[in-house]
């Protein structure tokens, strides 16, 4: 009997109608050689400190650090998740080969994995790895069964993944909360949770910080058009005064007008982030909320598999395109068939590039015609279907204008742009993705003519510089995908996804913890540090806890890992050398210990050195880190 390992109950139900096993039994289908049963969720997990040392039950800093010889796995107390995987023990045990139709990713190669061990499974397994869950899907990818020691540096990168955020996690949360915590709270410490905490913390104070700066803008209104001032700013009211006063009396003459003809590209198609950075810019949806969404959708086997990470196709996706596009052409029958009716459909390296897909490629419909959605659901598919659409319309056509003149001497400049041909925008209609909405910089321009002069009206505006805005989820997202970095372009930012903290899955549910545990807050859109996130933040000294930087640098080992770049061991070693490093300088910390010198105050951290807290009182104990 060959056995198949499902994520979940219904897609187990969507394998064995493949598969033929139509049969009910007790947590499993029957059918045709193959039982199928599920997971749900993880099943498994690393055991906790006291299981692999009865010594580490208690909290202590001389107990720490924590570091298992070999970790090890165990099933979750519950008594449903006991029932099932007893149910897929005893099938394992039987079977002659099994299948792991697991979720085709890392954590999803973890809990399978992490299942079939802690089952003793001994018989061959193979791996399903499809991207979508229609019939048709599913079907090819059993013809395409590869062995599970193909995937094995996948599920290498995942259980490193796990052991560095049980080793960092556990001994930092412990090692902090025993030095600080002043016996009232635990002082959560991740490895991802922190830096991202830390990116808004460090937005606060920015913001707190802050302090508007007053400038004057220099402009002119000529031909119902307005120029601004090439000098930019001016900080003195004096000198641009001095300018108004000097051109007010002149004319305005254009110097120069300059067109060009350019190509606007359609937007990428979308990536789990981008995907949910414009749900949430469009119909603020927490990144949470956004990933249920497009999880419901893969599963209802309206669009592809949901986590990933690229904004690219495989090239054996282009054949397929003219079946997606019949198969939702009645949900968009004044885009679709224009495009069926081209004799080839165009396949752009921006959208068709092998070197730009790993596991899966960019987030698309099924073809399957959508039906059977929410409102939320239809507003998520939506966007993902116009996407693809507009990936195979014409490029948006354009005009640019720069018009440069001057009154008295001083150059003012105005910019403006014309769509000669919409191309992929009418997809959109008003719906258009990321529009900067800038009207000055739209705007379309009178016919100017080199040399042409005539009155103008000249104006000055006070305005005071603006300070960061807050990080809404959206922003967040795209500063973990960046490591904090504020990176506007999309090449740039697509380069370096190897250096951002967390990965596409997991970003949602990091924001979430965050959440949960006060240390954020939503005003609106908007996410705020709260006084325990700061206060937590303050407290750790070390950058290699909160810095996004360096924890994009780990998560980069982790994608070598994948990738065999790089060695697990080494990996370890690594990270052996870091936890116990966090722990030192922990334990070293003389923060809050009795001042020496007058035996009343407490020792409090400065920036170079310690100090004693009655310095007020005139105690002058200084010692250096």
């Amino acid at each position: 009997m060959i056995v198949c390992i499902a994520e979940k109950p219904s897609v187990a139900r969507d394998i064995a109608a493949v598969l033929g096993a139509t049969q009910r039994r007790d947590g499993y289908l029957e059918g045709k050689g193959y039982q199928v049963t599920w997971t749900f969720g993880h099943l498994c997990r690393l055991l906790e400190p006291h299981e692999y040392n009865e010594q580490w039950k208690s909290w202590a800093l001389s107990r720490l650090p924590m570091m298992p010889d070999k970790f090890q796995t165990k099933v979750a107390e519950d008594a449903g998740v006991q029932k099932q995987f007893n149910i897929i023990a005893s099938l394992v045990q039987q079977a002659e080969m099994v299948v792991n139709c697991g979720d085709a990713g890392q954590e999803g190669e973890l809990i399978q994995r992490w299942v079939l061990n802690q089952a003793g499974c001994k018989c061959p397994v193979q791996r399903l790895w499809i991207s979508s869950l229609t019939p048709e899907a599913i079907k090819e990818g059993f013809e395409k069964l590869k062995p599970a020691s193909a995937y094995q540096l996948l599920y290498e990168a995942g259980m490193m993944r796990a052991i560095g955020d049980w080793m960092l996690g556990m001994n930092a949360t412990r090692a902090y909360t025993l030095r600080y915590g002043q016996n009232r709270q635990v002082l959560s410490i991740g490895r991802v949770q922190t830096p991202t905490l830390a990116l808004i913390v460090k937005r606060h104070h920015e913001i707190a910080q802050f302090k508007p700066e007053q400038y004057w803008e220099l402009k002119t209104l000529y031909r119902d058009t307005t120029f601004a001032s090439t000098k930019g700013k001016f900080s003195k009211e004096e000198d641009a005064r001095e300018l108004l006063e000097k051109i007010s009396q002149e004319l305005f003459r254009v110097t120069k007008v300059e067109k060009k003809k350019g190509t606007e590209y359609a937007p990428r198609l979308f990536d789990l982030t981008s995907l949910q950075v414009e749900c949430n810019k469009r119909y603020a949806f927490s990144a949470d909320e956004t990933l249920k969404i497009i999880q419901s959708l893969y599963e209802k086997k309206l669009t592809t598999y949901p986590r990933v990470d690229t904004t690219y196709l495989s090239d054996d996706i282009y054949p397929k395109v003219p079946g997606i596009l019949k198969g939702i052409a009645p949900a968009y029958e004044t885009l679709v068939p224009t495009l069926l009716e081209t004799a080839k459909l165009p396949k752009s390296k921006k959208v068709f590039d092998n070197s730009k897909v790993t596991d899966h490629h960019a987030i698309i419909p099924t073809g399957v015609r959508p039906a059977g959605m929410d409102a939320n659901e239809a507003k998520v598919y939506d966007m993902v279907a116009r996407r693809f659409i507009a990936a195979f319309y014409p490029d948006c056509k354009i005009a640019t204008t720069s018009v440069l003149g001057e009154a008295g001497e001083v150059e003012f400049k105005a910019n403006g742009k014309v769509i000669l041909s919409p191309g992929w925008r009418v997809v959109f209609e008003d719906k258009l993705p990321d529009e900067k909405n800038d009207k000055e910089e739209e705007k379309t321009l009178p016919d100017f003519q080199e040399g042409e002069e005539g009155l103008h009206e000249a104006s000055l505006a006070e305005k005071w510089t603006s300070p960061p805005k807050p990080y809404t989820e959206a922003s967040l997202l795209r500063a973990m995908e960046t490591a904090g970095k504020n990176v506007e372009d999309e090449v740039l930012r697509e380069a370096m996804k190897e250096n951002g903290i967390g990965r596409p899955s997991t970003r949602a549910s990091i924001i979430e913890t965050l959440l949960k545990r006060d240390y954020i807050r939503k005003e609106r859109k908007n996410l705020i540090a709260t006084d325990t996130g700061i206060q937590l933040i303050q407290t750790i000294q070390q950058d290699l806890l909160k810095s996004a930087e360096l924890t994009g640098q780990w998560e980069k080992k982790l994608r070598d890992i994948e990738k065999g770049e790089y060695k697990s061991q080494a990996f370890m070693q690594d990270l052996k050398l870091m936890v116990s490093e966090v722990v030192f300088a922990v334990k070293n910390d003389k923060t809050g210990e009795l001042c020496p010198l007058c035996r009343q105050g407490r020792l409090i951290r400065g920036k170079q050195s310690y100090g004693c807290s009655r310095w007020k009182e005139g105690c002058s104990y200084r010692a250096p880190f």
